[in-house]
């Protein structure tokens, strides 16, 4: 190698401007590695040394170039010729060559390094030297781990894992991400969140981009999500935690991108949520029971059964009891006919009113979902689907419901072996369609409030 190419060096090229300009270029790319470097001629003597080994052992270069090996300076006595031979073997060697072993640095304390070193050839081809390039073993090794931990984590995960770019596009996702998000790993790339999630996308892009700016939550954030696959939209709840990517290489952080990790737990949350909607519907049947029986009216007792069983559970609630007392079992009832017994104010929020014993008669059309209840002595669910908010009111109003009704549930009303009438309940455009899991809650109440009416049949036989 050219005693004019050293790093360190001053030596003067007099007009040979293009080689200056050869050697400052080499210096500056030398000195901006951040791996240390070092490089020996054919004879073993140090050509080349840049900052990143001067911090790492102290040895400027000046101090460390035209030294012959690293005997008496860089490397105890007593192992220099087994390093420099491990050193100075990569010139016959292909390929580069690993090592690891310990420096000394100038203040006297050894530093365990791991070198790569190739051969240098001349214009020749033959081998003309050997350069080393070498960090501290610890930070090898963070290097190693975190770029396992990642390919861990794009592999073998059992949780999800995707890697969004600064525009929230996907740009790296892992097996468990691709099987949630239904689709395959490269089917997945690049494409916009809305692609993926018909609901929740607007809560997940807030807190990528907030992530982006001001960095990641204090703690994980559940978000439920509806995932587009060929069968439909499937509602699921995952559990996120979000972290910023940011660039080690350059001075100021600049935001590479988010590393999204979520874990489904939809089975977990809908469990939690189950236990606790049954018990805040057992509490309401207590309080309801501890109310209605301080009531001297037992039909004053069956608005306050409905009006607990509202909390929560529905919108409206209407009571209608069998024209002439009651249906009794087995007996053939060509026409049924139910009166009005209670409803809850349409308008304004209030507690549910009795129209006393003198109801007046519904006029519910065949098949309304009231008189099928008591005509099967059995629950009758219906909504209104997916149509117009005209052709819902129409819906609403062709029943005798409020106009903002597009769920129903009906129970009937039994006691004595005999059908009283039936309860409905109604809910809004704002509220999910009643399921089978309501079915169990809508009957207990009906239940109380049959027992109720049967109670005030016996006490006023006109009622």
């Amino acid at each position: 190698m050219s005693a004019s190419r050293r790093s360190g060096t001053t030596d003067e090229l007099g007009p040979d401007e293009p080689e200056r300009d050869g050697a400052d270029l080499l210096a500056a790319l030398l000195d901006g590695m951040d791996a240390a470097l070092c490089a020996f001629d054919a004879d073993g003597v140090v050509t080349h040394w840049n900052r990143e080994a001067e911090r790492i052992l102290g040895w400027s270069a000046a101090e460390a170039v035209g030294r012959h090996g690293f005997a008496g300076w860089a490397v105890r006595s007593a192992d220099a010729e087994e390093v420099e031979a491990r050193l100075l073997s990569a010139m016959h060697a292909p390929g580069r060559q690993v090592h690891e072993f310990a420096l000394l640095t100038k203040d006297g304390g050894r530093v365990l390094v791991r070198t790569q070193s190739a051969a240098v050839r001349g214009p020749d081809g033959k081998p003309a030297g050997v350069y080393c390039a070498f960090s501290e073993v610890h930070a090898q090794i963070d290097l190693e781990r975190s770029i396992a931990l990642s390919e861990a984590l794009f592999e073998d995960a059992g949780w999800g894992v995707v890697l969004v770019d600064a525009d929230l596009r996907p740009a790296v996702v892992n097996a468990h991400a691709a099987r949630a998000l239904g689709l395959g790993r490269t089917a997945v790339l690049g494409r916009p969140l809305g692609d993926l999630l018909a609901q929740g996308v607007e809560e997940l892009e807030a807190v990528l981009t907030h992530v982006l700016a001001e960095g990641a939550p204090p703690a994980p954030a559940e978000v439920w999500v509806g995932v587009r696959t060929p069968e439909g939209v499937r509602r699921r709840c995952w559990r996120c935690g979000f972290v910023r990517l940011a660039s080690p290489l350059a001075e100021e952080p600049v935001p590479l991108g988010v590393g999204w990790l979520f874990l489904d737990v939809t089975e977990a949350k809908q469990g939690e949520q189950e236990a606790a909607q049954l018990r805040f519907r057992t509490n309401q049947l207590h309080r309801a029971a501890r109310a209605a029986a301080e009531c001297e009216d037992p039909l004053e007792a069956a608005t306050v059964h409905l009006d607990f069983a509202l909390a929560g559970f529905a919108d409206h609630a209407l009571i209608d009891r069998v024209a002439g007392g009651a249906v009794m079992e087995g007996e053939g009832a060509p026409e049924v006919r139910l009166i009005r017994v209670a409803a809850t104010p349409s308008g304004a929020p209030g507690p549910s009113l009795s129209v006393g014993a003198a109801g007046l008669p519904v006029r519910y059309g065949e098949g309304h979902p009231a008189l099928s209840c008591v005509e099967r002595a059995g629950t009758v669910r219906v909504s209104v689907g997916n149509v117009p908010a005209e052709r819902a009111r129409a819906w609403a109003l062709a029943r005798q419901w409020p106009p903002d009704a597009v769920h129903a549930l009906c129970a009937v009303l039994r006691s004595r072996g005999r059908t009283l009438g039936a309860v409905t309940f109604l809910r809004g455009a704002g509220r999910s369609a009643f399921d089978r899991s309501d079915t169990p809650y809508a009957e207990d109440v009906a239940v109380r409030i049959a027992g109720a009416l049967d109670l005030a049949g016996l006490l006023r036989p006109e009622a």
